[in-house]
C-alpha cells in the first residue's frame, strides 16, 4: 500500500552518500548471554549518542526536530534493549526492546542477519529514516517513516513504520528468549510505545544499523 504524502515533500529530499557505521564480524553467531555479560551498557549509551549527533548533522536539512534521535543497534539480539531514544540536549540514552523483520531472520533465532529494501523481502532497511505523520492502522497508533538513504529508499513502498505489537512485549522473552518478528516495520512494545509517539513523531530523525560495540 502506497503511504500518505509525506511532510518532507517539497523540502528537496536528498538520498545522497553511502551509509556510515561499521558491521560487526560474527555477531550472528554469538548467543545472547555473551551479550549480556560483555555489552558495556554505559559505555554503547556514549557510543550511541556519537552515532544519533553525527547522523542528525549528516541529515540536518530534512529534520523538523533534532533534540532526539531513534537509534536501533540491529547488531544486538532481539533479547536486550537496542531501540535507543538519545536526547542530545540532555546527553541522556533511554533504551527499549525492538523487533526486526522476519526476512533478515528466517532462523528465528533472535539474530539480525541482513538488511533488505527490496519490496516483499519482509525484512529490516538500515539507514536515516525520517517521521511522518503519525495515523491508526492495524496496531493501533502508528508513525509513518521516509527512508532517505539508497539502503531504505523503498520504506514508502513497503510500508514500512513504527507500531506496537504483542510480540515485542517483554513476555515474550520469559517465554521465548526473543522477540517475535516483524514484516520490516519498527515493532516496539505496546507499554512502551506511548514514548516513540511523543520523542520521536514529527520530522525526527531514526537511524539504523548494526553499532559497532564497544
Amino acid at each position: 500500500m502506497k503511504q500518505h504524502r509525506s511532510i518532507l515533500a517539497g523540502k528537496g529530499l536528498s538520498r545522497r552518500g553511502l551509509l556510515g557505521g561499521a558491521v560487526v564480524a560474527g555477531a550472528a553467531s554469538l548467543a545472547p548471554r555473551v551479550f549480556a555479560q560483555a555489552w558495556s551498557m554505559p559505555a554503547q549509551h556514549r557510543r550511541v549518542l556519537d552515532v544519533a549527533a553525527q547522523q542528525r548533522d549528516r541529515v540536518a536539512n530534512l529534520l523538523w526536530h533534532t533534540d532526539v534521535v531513534g537509534v536501533a543497534d540491529f547488531a544486538l539480539p532481539s533479547s536486550l534493549p537496542r531501540f535507543h531514544f538519545a536526547n542530545l540536549e540532555a546527553g541522556r540514552v533511554d533504551s527499549i526492546l525492538v523487533c526486526h523483520g522476519r526476512g533478515s531472520d528466517p532462523e528465528h533465532d533472535g539474530f539480525l542477519k541482513f538488511f533488505s529494501n527490496q519490496i516483499n523481502s519482509l525484512a529490516t532497511s538500515r539507514g536515516a529514516f525520517v517521521t511522518n505523520e503519525w495515523y491508526r492502522g492495524k496496531y493501533g497508533s502508528s508513525i509513518r517513516l521516509t527512508g532517505v538513504d539508497p539502503d531504505n529508499n523503498m520504506a514508502q513502498d513497503r510500508a514500512i513504520v513504527v507500531h506496537p505489537a504483542w510480540y515485542a512485549n517483554a513476555d515474550m522473552l520469559a517465554k521465548w528468549g526473543k522477540l517475535g518478528r516483524s514484516d520490516g516495520c519498527f515493532a516496539l512494545p505496546e507499554a512502551d510505545f506511548n514514548q516513540a509517539l511523543w520523542r520521536l513523531a514529527a520530522g525526527r530523525l531514526i537511524y539504523a544499523d548494526r553499532l559497532p560495540q564497544v
